[in-house]
């Protein structure tokens, strides 16, 4: 229990300095921020590699959904865009700090794929709204970019927590039982 509610406020903390830091302009310190908060967990886990697997391939599942939304006009950021029609580098950080979730505080979602869906359409366009109202991200659309986002979410959430059972750096310690049978410990 004292795992999840710290990596929920871990994850909450990184949140807002890097939506905080992005909106006043100071991209690259918010990042370092979440990078920070992701170095942390990955030294946390018992199985650093999956979890790093598990980060590496939000970082680009986010490049590319953030950039296909730049690219079609849906969001605008102002602050970290290196290449034009590209997403800033702080929301793939963001993506990544995002991936330290869903092996520990967000693991409930694994209990049904229709909760993630649901989860993803809603707390997808809940996030940005919030980064929104920071001045972080600008919606092209109040009510279009939404309903984007909240279809994407809908989609990438499932998608991520397949990825996350897949990569569960966290599985001894949340399965106890799986960790006897390793090879190692069933010579016995």
């Amino acid at each position: 229990m004292k795992r999840t509610v710290f990596n929920l406020v871990s994850f909450k903390a990184g949140w807002l300095a890097v939506v905080l830091l992005a909106a006043a302009g100071m991209p690259v310190a918010g990042s370092v921020a979440a990078l920070c908060v992701v170095a942390l967990h990955v030294v946390q886990s018992p199985d650093r590699r999956s979890e790093l697997l598990l980060i590496a391939a939000s970082a680009a599942i986010g490049l590319l959904w953030e950039s296909l939304l730049v690219a079609a006009n849906v969001l605008e950021y102002r602050a970290g865009v290196v290449v034009d029609g590209v997403a800033p580098f702080w929301i793939v950080v963001m993506w990544m700090l995002f991936a330290t979730t869903l092996n520990v505080g967000m693991r409930w979602l694994r209990r049904s794929t229709l909760l993630a869906i649901a989860a993803g359409m809603i707390g997808g366009p809940m996030a940005f709204l919030a980064g929104q109202s920071f001045g972080a991200v600008t919606f092209a659309d109040p009510v279009y970019s939404p309903v984007i986002i909240g279809l994407g979410w809908a989609m990438l959430l499932p998608l991520m927590v397949s990825i996350a059972g897949r990569f569960d750096g966290f599985v001894a310690v949340h399965e106890p039982s799986r960790a006897w049978t390793t090879p190692e410990r069933s010579h016995g």
